[in-house]
């Protein structure tokens, strides 16, 4: 059975930190792939600062070209929205039943883990690879037997900044695959 991890986010955009993340984990874990699973809305972010889901989808296919154990996701896409992760996993675990899925999140995420709908069930029925994040850190958490804290590097780059040099103008060379510059000055995105 191989081992995928899905690793959920907006992505928008895409950048270095997603990409050194999800390596880490394709390459350096137990894990025979990587999914960046574009989500069209996280129930916990204003959606008002989102650009289009296929947008961002496609920003994440020009940041994984010539990739091969990490792929794009837009199965969210077609689920009830906002998706929640437990129910994207039940969906899942239905159309690849001969896969076993680990969760990719940040120490940040662990943090907020009990605010998830139906958490428990997530913890209970799936082992989840935690990357850190800067100033999060949840000591009781960590220990949970689903839990496993990665070597993963540090990553403290967050699409905000990006969205916000975009906005300001100023050069985010080296942030980002320059594909996926040339995709936001060709839409017009973030300004």
């Amino acid at each position: 059975m191989s081992k995928v991890g899905l690793f959920f986010g907006s992505f928008n955009p895409i950048h270095v930190g997603h990409l050194i993340i999800a390596n880490y984990m394709a390459n350096h874990s137990d894990l025979s792939e990587v999914w960046l699973m574009v989500s069209p809305h996280n129930p916990l972010k204003k959606k008002d600062s989102l650009a289009n889901m296929y947008d961002r989808l496609e920003m994440v296919n020009l940041a994984l070209e010539g990739t091969e154990n990490i792929k794009s996701s837009d199965f969210e896409f077609r689920l009830k929205q906002p998706s929640y992760t437990i129910d994207t996993l039940t969906h899942l675990k239905e159309r690849y039943p001969q896969k076993e899925f680990v969760l990719i999140m940040g120490s940040d995420n662990l943090v907020s883990l009990k605010k998830w709908k139906n958490y428990e069930i997530i913890l209970r029925d799936y082992h989840i690879y935690i990357y850190p994040r800067p100033d999060f850190y949840d000591e009781e958490m960590a220990k949970h037997p689903s839990i496993t804290i990665t070597q993963t590097p540090l990553m403290e780059l967050s699409s905000t900044f990006i969205r916000k040099s975009v906005a300001a103008n100023k050069n985010i060379k080296y942030f980002l695959p320059d594909a996926v510059i040339d995709f936001i000055d060709k839409k017009g995105l973030y300004r």
